[in-house]
């Protein structure tokens, strides 16, 4: 049955590449942003707990959490909580290094946790906050820049005194400035985008979580990568569009593969009905039909896994954030690419197959 299936697919070579390529497309489309999201969701795991923090309070009902604004004033109040350890504020500047837009660039306290946790491994520490500026080693290769260089953030130079790494993606993708210059900066004086926390000994960060949004209303206390993508809409509008391609691909390739097969009973009527008059049962060639659909598809679906491995990289560097997403593929990302390939030549097999056992061979023989 399988060399009669292969036979068969490479009797009709132009028909099948191009009905696997619709296939493909599909396929690669779906793995491609599933290793998007899944990208996200690592580099939320990362936002969430810059500093080596456990939890990050944020602003309420923002659209995306590099929007909040809190007033510089909450950071005393947080950490004179029993639940609280270390509070340290962070004021993020979006799109303020105009040679790399995606780095983020972090206005920190100099004595916070934050940058004392950074190890420094180029350069020395700013001696001066309002001059000079630390710079992740992500973005040094990027822009190639060292101690001594000079960094342009909204348009003013500072001096790069040294290089950091901290294992964090967000954070060595972007450089540092000090709070007071950062709020200068963007005139955002006394404002922070969020305080990032350290708790006590003993405290679940959820308990502590859902203390400090009672406490502090109109804040949000983010804990957990989901809801670091909760709390933009990116992530559910991915999330969304995933689901609707996955739609749209089966849909297509159902379509593509019911057509290919149907073109083929009607080009086949005669080598159907002799299988028939041979001996095969309706069945056995129904089943011959629905495996070349099968087949076929899982053609499709490898090709389309391989370029959605590829895709996933270029749909990081088309959007410009490679600087904090990476895409990540995983085997159930791959699984899940495969088994909608696996569905389209199943369900775009089954009419056709059925078509198969509704013919005598008779009628086949005479081709009508």
């Amino acid at each position: 049955m399988l060399s009669i299936i292969v036979t068969n697919l490479r009797r009709r070579p132009t028909r099948t590449v191009l009905t696997a390529a619709g296939i493909a497309v599909g396929v690669a489309t779906i793995v491609a942003l599933l290793s998007f999201t899944q990208g996200l969701q690592e580099s939320a795991s990362g936002f969430v707990h810059l500093g080596g923090s456990e939890l990050g309070v944020f602003q309420a009902n923002v659209s995306d959490p590099t929007t909040s604004v809190l007033p510089e004033s909450m950071v005393g109040r947080l950490r004179r909580r029993p639940e609280v350890a270390q509070a340290t504020p962070l004021l993020l500047i979006v799109e303020g290094i105009k040679r790399d837009p995606a780095a983020v660039v972090f206005g920190a306290q100099s004595d916070g946790f934050f940058t004392k946790q950074l190890v420094i491994v180029g350069g020395a520490r700013p001696t001066s906050w309002q001059t000079e500026a630390l710079v992740g080693d992500r973005l040094a290769a990027q822009l190639r820049l060292s101690p001594g260089s000079t960094l342009d953030v909204k348009g003013r130079a500072y001096r790069v005194a040294g290089v950091y790494h901290s294992g964090i993606l967000f954070e060595d993708s972007g450089a540092v400035l000090g709070l007071a210059e950062a709020q200068r900066l963007i005139e955002r004086p006394d404002e922070e985008t969020n305080v990032i926390v350290r708790l006590s000994p003993g405290t679940r960060a959820s308990a502590a979580a859902r203390a400090i949004e009672r406490d502090f209303p109109g804040t949000q206390a983010i804990t957990t990568p989901e809801q670091a993508l909760r709390a933009g809409a990116n992530g559910t509008l991915i999330s969304k569009a995933i689901l609707v391609i996955v739609a749209i691909a089966i849909i297509v390739g159902v379509i593509g593969v019911m057509n290919t097969m149907a073109m083929s009973i009607a080009e086949r009527r005669g080598e159907l009905g002799l299988l028939s008059t041979v001996g095969w049962s309706p069945q056995r060639v129904a089943t011959l039909i629905l495996g070349e659909g099968i087949a076929v598809s899982i053609l499709g679906a490898a090709g389309g896994l391989l370029l959605g491995v590829i895709g996933g990289d270029l749909l990081v560097r088309a959007l410009g954030v490679s600087s904090y997403v990476s895409p990540s593929v995983t085997a159930w990302g791959l699984g899940r690419g495969l088994l909608v390939g696996v569905a389209i030549g199943v369900l775009g097999g089954i009419y056709p197959a059925w078509r198969v056992t509704r013919m005598t061979p008779l009628k086949a023989l005479s081709g009508t």
